[in-house]
């Protein structure tokens, strides 16, 4: 059999990893976008901030893919694919037949519709050619305005930071990581991240990127401006769909798949940024991961259904430990929410319950008890004997 996968970033490079694990004598053919082998987006950060030489970027050692037998194709991005011949074709030219097919050509970032978002000095971060061009850019640019409050726009602001630039990030939203945490929990972060000395604006909307030819500063809506040598867009990513919705396959905000993960068409399967289950497109690594399995155990036999990643971010956010999982902003009646707080020292805890069982979280400023709760979450085991001390420092959670 053999087995074409369009894309290298985690969901693709796991299950080509997860399809040689499973069956030796298959034949895996990867096929990239960019130059490099795979490297997880989240290095780009710490490459940025210094703390990451570029040989270390990668995931795996050189000639990984040789070893495992797997065929990868770099700079030759698949551009169509003839669902009745079976095969698909590359930029250049080269075409390759499947008898399986799984799409993780994952996602682009977005760039807001402002004037002057064409200008030199305007980036954005998805790979490492533009971590590479934002370095270059910095050395005589060191004053730099990030566009977006969410977790890459404050990530990038505490590594340009830490390249001695001057930051300032600018969110439309009136606090900082909206969909991962609640007003107390922003402001406490947003307190954090001023202490080192990044400047934060809310509840400021870009109109215009100003200057001429290159990135000069801001202008926001009702007329105020801000200077900037450098501007860095952080406002989220689009799917890419534009050569699965050409191939007659089923697409709407992502790739349409079902509990199997496979497309409208038999064969094709979709996972990662690129695929939306059950009108959910998650964008989230650990997302990427379940579903590059599931469907590489799927493309060789249909054994192994996706019913969803529970949403969870573990990050380190401009040095603060931040988990958000599940709801942590629940609407409607039924909810119970306790919290717990030390703000001098950036610690918030909160967790919301619902019928005894733990549907969200958010665990700031400490990683202990992070990965206990992230469990709870998903396990959904009745917690209502301990919910009482849950948030205490001294918690022992073997006893859950």
């Amino acid at each position: 059999m053999r087995a074409v996968i369009v894309g290298n970033g985690l969901a693709g490079t796991m299950a080509a990893k997860t399809l040689r694990e499973l069956d030796p004598s298959i034949e895996i053919e990867v096929f990239a976008g960019e130059r490099y082998p795979y490297y997880p987006r989240p290095n780009l950060i710490e490459f940025i901030a210094g703390n990451l030489p570029y040989e270390k970027l990668f995931a795996f050692p050189g000639h990984w893919e040789e070893r495992q037998k797997i065929v990868i194709r770099t700079c030759e991005p698949v551009v169509r694919i003839d669902v009745g011949a079976g095969k698909v074709e590359t930029r250049d030219g080269r075409t390759s037949a499947f008898d399986r097919l799984l799409l993780a050509n994952g996602s682009s970032a977005f760039i807001p519709p402002i004037e002057g978002a064409e200008k030199k000095g305007v980036f954005v971060l998805r790979t490492l050619e533009d971590a590479l061009a934002i370095l270059e850019y910095l050395k005589d640019h060191p004053r730099v305005a990030v566009l977006g409050g969410g977790l890459l726009g404050l990530e990038i602001a505490r590594a340009l930071k830490a390249r001695g630039a001057s930051v300032t990030v600018n969110e439309f939203f009136d606090r900082l990581l909206p969909r991962q945490l609640d007003v107390r929990g922003a402001g406490i972060l947003k307190a954090q991240i001023e202490k080192l000395g990044i400047e934060v604006r809310l509840g400021v909307a870009t109109e215009e990127i100003t200057g001429t030819g290159e990135a000069a500063g801001l202008r926001f809506k009702g007329g105020a401006e801000a200077g900037a040598d450098m501007v860095v867009a952080a406002a989220g990513v689009k799917p890419n769909l534009s050569v699965a919705k050409e191939a007659g396959i089923a697409v709407d905000r992502g790739v349409v798949v079902n509990d199997l993960l496979e497309t409208s068409r038999p064969g094709i399967f979709a996972a990662g940024d690129v695929a939306q289950h059950r009108d959910r497109v998650y964008g989230i690594i650990p997302a990427s991961f379940d579903q590059a399995r599931v469907a590489a155990f799927n493309m060789l036999s249909p054994e192994k259904t996706y019913g969803g990643t529970v949403p969870s971010n573990q990050l380190k956010v401009a040095g603060v430990h931040v988990l958000s999982v599940g709801q942590v902003n629940p609407e409607g009646e039924g909810f119970e929410v306790l919290a717990r707080e030390a703000a001098e020292m950036g610690i918030y805890k909160k967790i919301v319950i619902r019928n005894g069982t733990l549907t969200g979280a958010v665990w700031m400023g400490t990683k202990k008890g992070a990965a206990e709760i992230t469990r709870l979450a998903a396990s959904g085991k009745n917690i209502d004997k301990w919910k009482a001390s849950l948030l205490e420092d001294d918690f022992d959670f073997s006893s859950l």
